[in-house]
């Protein structure tokens, strides 16, 4: 009876390891562990295309000028305000010393971004103004004043300012003229002037040492034929 007893159980006992073992089988197969959730990373903006509006002196109408149609000339003009501090001069030049002011709005799509104002002709050299308030993102600047770089005019020329060539400008990337009269760069003209310097200089100490030494034998002859 007993070992009836045991053999029912040890038979029990092995169908219930032979279902555990054959269940995932029938079920599938072998359970899979889950890999990590892929995260979708939403693309990069693209970049709007960059656009200048100028606005001023003798404009019946703004100019407006976008990169797909006038690329030089919106990178020429953006390039006279994209290096300025954060920092300027609380006060410019007078009002009479400005002349005409143009104001450059620049543009990221349709959207404005920035304001300047923009004066080439000033006296003392061209100078930029940047308003406190602007129309981009960040709508509250510091405003200040800051020179300007001196190919302004020329860069506002070729967007279609109505300026006068100028030229006495240093070419900022092509363009520009040169500062110095040609008569200025003659070496030999200049080595002349020198050697003729030069020699009055030297004239002038050999005429002071003459009359240090006069002046020296004077006295010491005047001293001796008072000793004797």
């Amino acid at each position: 009876m007993v070992r009836q007893v045991r053999r029912l159980i040890a038979l029990a006992a092995g169908m219930l390891l032979a279902a555990v073992l054959t269940g995932p089988a029938h079920a599938g197969g072998p359970a899979r562990t889950a890999g990590p959730a892929r995260v979708a990373v939403p693309a990069a903006p693209k970049p709007q295309p960059a656009g200048v509006d100028i606005t001023g002196d003798r404009l019946a109408e703004p100019l407006r000028l976008r990169a797909a149609t006038h690329p030089a000339a919106v990178v020429a003009v953006i390039d006279q305000v994209s290096w300025l501090g954060r920092t300027g001069s609380p006060s410019g030049p007078a009002a009479k010393d400005l002349g005409p002011k143009y104001t450059v709005v620049v543009f990221a799509g349709e959207i404005a971004t920035q304001t300047y104002d923009l004066y080439p002709l000033a006296k003392g050299g061209p100078r930029v103004y940047r308003p406190a308030k602007q129309p981009g993102p960040s709508p509250k600047a510091k405003a200040g004043w800051f020179l300007g770089r001196l190919n302004m005019s020329e860069a506002l020329r070729t967007a279609g300012v109505p300026l006068e060539q100028q030229f006495d400008t240093v070419g900022g990337g092509g363009g520009g003229e040169r500062v110095l009269p040609d008569e200025s760069l003659n070496p030999g003209q200049d080595l002349d002037e020198a050697l003729g310097e030069l020699q009055r200089l030297l004239l002038l100490n050999v005429g002071v040492m003459l009359v240090i030494t006069l002046g020296l034998a004077g006295i010491a002859l005047l001293i001796r034929r008072r000793t004797r």
